[in-house]
């Protein structure tokens, strides 16, 4: 008969099985993905690829020229002036930087929107 050394053998072999055939599921499942996500990426980049030779095609001088030429009249088209381009110091403050007024205590704020949300418990 089988002694207890045996069963216990054979029990540890089919557990070691059943792990190593859920390990080998798993990392088929994740080199799946890795393709997919492969395919996925060279999609991607190809359609980037695709884009570029688009826009370039689109922005070329000539193309250009012969679309001012057809439709120039209609659209009224007139060069820009050295003067209308900016540098980016030139430009005006975001209005997140512009410093807020600060307003003493006791007086009142020039802004009528914050005289009616300020209550008499709660000091500005």
């Amino acid at each position: 008969m089988l002694k207890t050394l045996d069963l216990v053998l054979i029990g540890s072999m089919v557990a070691a099985a059943a792990v190593t055939y859920s390990i080998k599921h798993h990392a088929d499942e994740k080199l799946q993905e890795v393709h997919r996500l492969e395919a996925e990426i060279k999609l991607e980049k190809d359609t980037i690829d695709l884009l570029k030779a688009d826009w370039a095609l689109l922005t070329q001088p000539n193309r250009l020229e012969r679309l001012l030429a057809v439709y120039g009249q209609d659209l009224q088209l007139q060069p820009t002036a050295p003067e209308q381009l900016v540098r980016p110091v030139e430009l005006p403050m975001l209005k997140s930087e512009v410093p807020q007024p600060k307003v003493a205590e006791g007086e009142k704020s020039k802004d009528p929107v914050s005289d009616l949300i300020t209550t008499g418990s709660v000091k500005p």
